[in-house]
């Protein structure tokens, strides 16, 4: 007997799951034994997202409780996608449970770390003043390209990742170095990363999945950030802006992002590194 191709989603959230389990347990043991292992590996990758994110600072501007529900969310998704990769826990378990291949083997030992990329993804800023500190040299230089004010670039990317704590991620968990929220359109030769983003029609809110552009380094992304402001005439009157608000609306006005209130939030942010600096 086969298990079911949803039995490992459907532990993660079915409170009938355990029963299901144990049924197959009996009818596909060595099945149920993977499934039961794989389940446990996505447990404790769940609970190590969790006591990292605890760890880390929660009362900034940008945080409520709203970004700690989507946080949670996609820290579920990150883990069911490292679990399905595996990190080697759930291997360990089937091997010391089934009593070894060759002899007892400690259950940790064999566990492999895991893929740097993914490490990366919790390497998160530890406060704003942090992400403006790593951030600022690119901010620079991308002035330089541009003409437009540091803190203005800062606080758009400030803006559009949360202050670096909600990046557009890859599959695999990594960041995508993506801090502008630019989407891969039919132009785009690089690499994509596909997410679940909040856009608006009509000033009415809906999720949607759409393709943005992923970059190997975020130095890499202020360069296309100022690259794309430089070369697309819909950003011509905002490149000569020196106020905040009046930068802010000529970027809304030019579609930049579908937000009904994206100017007044950029803005803001802007405004609010005087005392980030």
């Amino acid at each position: 007997m086969a298990l079911a191709p949803d039995t490992l989603n459907g532990l993660a959230a079915d409170s009938q799951a355990l029963d299901r389990l144990r049924y197959q347990v009996k009818q596909a043991p060595d099945q149920a034994l993977k499934v039961a292992a794989q389940q446990f590996e996505m447990v404790f990758l769940n609970m190590m997202l969790k006591s990292m994110r605890d760890a880390t600072p929660q009362d900034g501007m940008m945080d409520s409780e709203q970004t700690k529900l989507y946080t949670g969310m996609l820290d579920q998704q990150l883990a069911q996608e490292m679990s399905k990769r595996g990190i080697g826990l759930a291997d360990a378990m089937m091997r010391q449970l089934n009593g070894g291949q060759s002899g007892h083997v400690p259950i940790m030992q064999p566990i492999t770390p895991a893929p740097a990329a993914a490490v990366a993804a919790y390497q998160q800023p530890a406060s704003p003043q942090d992400f403006v500190a790593r951030m600022r040299p690119h901010a620079e230089q991308a002035s330089r390209t541009t003409g437009v004010p540091a803190t203005f670039i800062m606080g758009q990317a400030a803006l559009e990742s949360g202050w670096g704590k909600r990046e557009i991620r890859n599959p695999d968990g990594s960041t995508s170095h993506n801090l502008f929220g630019i989407k891969a359109g039919r132009d785009w030769i690089g690499k994509v990363a596909e997410v679940t983003t909040t856009e608006y029609q009509n000033g009415v809110a809906s999720k949607q999945v759409a393709r943005f552009r992923a970059y190997d380094s975020y130095a890499e992304a202020f360069q296309d950030y100022a690259k794309l402001l430089s070369e697309n005439p819909r950003y011509a009157d905002a490149m000569g802006q020196n106020d905040a608000v009046d930068f802010a609306q000529a970027l809304q006005q030019a579609g930049y992002a579908t937000d009904p209130r994206y100017a007044d939030k950029l803005a803001g942010v802007i405004g609010s590194l005087r005392t980030k600096a």
